[in-house]
């Protein structure tokens, strides 16, 4: 491949910005950089893990083992965030007429705004974890910024944050567990880097107010509601935040208070729920009652139902069937009602 130039670059931004995800949508499908006006993966070795398959909504995650290499000029059409999970290398970094020099190690954090135009040249092997952030989910996620057309963010090379450490890390977590809650708790994370870039690394730093008091009865009803009508689907954080009417980090929020849990962790112990419910129709497979219950393959259903029920669907329908009495041990309410 031949080496963008950044002055090549720039001159193509144009003719790059239509080829971008559309700024309304949330898609961020891939993680690609643009080089010479044209879309190319940020890399060229692929990721050993991705949240491709998930399509997380307004950011995407790869996660990468590199040996040393060079990234030639490249153009980031998102916010992105990268952080090296291991590795203790030199690195050099070409952007903006600068020539910076630094050594990575474990922690080691890159915070690149949206149109960022740089080459950076690896001495050595690292695992690094990648996202890219549509610039729409920093807008999106306080009513405070729904307003602005954009975000500027601070450009930082050689950071550590061990908060946005450990929510990548857990990012990459839910992936490797298959994402079992389905796209639900990887959006709650990323609205929460969201939140997170806004207060400590945007240009005009946002402050989130506080809200208490939960969500009043008429949105938290049309909320559980939904839930329950969907339950069998993947749902979407900023769904169940547009059902009732407001941004994903003040719905997270307040339904946390009206509930007492997370909106990923409500849905995951309602399909729990309605898995157990389902489990004393004799005539309804075991399969059919973890897809019915929203959970996305039998693996999946067996390990979380496992882990919060303490033994295996198989197992608790026998116990029915033998007629032993079963006691609620979630302590959950039924599917679509109120804590």
């Amino acid at each position: 491949m031949v080496a963008a130039s950044p002055s090549n670059i720039l001159q193509s931004k144009k003719d790059a910005g239509r080829q971008s995800s559309v700024v309304g949508s949330l898609s961020v499908p891939r993680m690609d950089v643009f080089r010479e006006g044209r879309a190319e993966p940020f890399l060229n070795i692929p990721p050993s893990l991705s949240s491709t398959s998930v399509q997380w909504g307004g950011i995407a995650l790869d996660n990468y083992t590199v040996p040393a290499v060079l990234v030639p000029w490249h153009e980031h059409p998102h916010h992105f965030v990268q952080l090296v999970v291991g590795g203790n290398v030199k690195y050099e970094v070409n952007t903006r007429g600068r020539n910076l020099r630094f050594v990575s190690r474990p922690g080691t954090t890159f915070i690149e705004p949206r149109g960022t135009v740089d080459e950076v040249n690896w001495k050595g092997p690292t695992q690094r974890i990648a996202v890219a952030v549509h610039p729409r989910l920093l807008v999106n996620v306080l009513e405070e910024t729904a307003h602005e057309e954009d975000i500027e963010l601070m450009e930082r090379w050689d950071l550590v944050d061990q908060h946005i450490s450990a929510l990548l890390l857990e990012m990459t977590a839910d992936l490797e567990d298959g994402s079992p809650a389905g796209r639900i708790y990887g959006e709650s994370l990323a609205n929460a880097l969201a939140v997170y870039l806004l207060k400590r690394y945007a240009v005009r730093r946002q402050t989130p107010a506080i809200y208490k008091g939960g969500l009043p009865g008429y949105r938290l009803k049309r909320v559980l509601d939904y839930i329950s009508a969907k339950l069998a689907d993947d749902l979407s954080l900023s769904h169940l935040a547009a059902v009732a009417g407001m941004s994903p980090h003040y719905f997270s929020e307040l339904f946390r208070q009206s509930t007492g849990r997370s909106p990923h962790h409500y849905v995951l112990m309602q399909r729990i729920e309605r898995a157990r419910q389902q489990l004393r129709d004799p005539e309804c497979s075991i399969i059919n009652v973890g897809l019915n219950a929203g959970f996305q393959n039998p693996s999946h259903f067996a390990r979380m139902f496992r882990r919060f029920v303490g033994t295996s669907p198989s197992r608790f329908r026998a116990e029915i069937w033998a007629g032993r009495p079963l006691r609620n041990e979630l302590g959950l309410a039924p599917p679509g009602t109120e804590r």
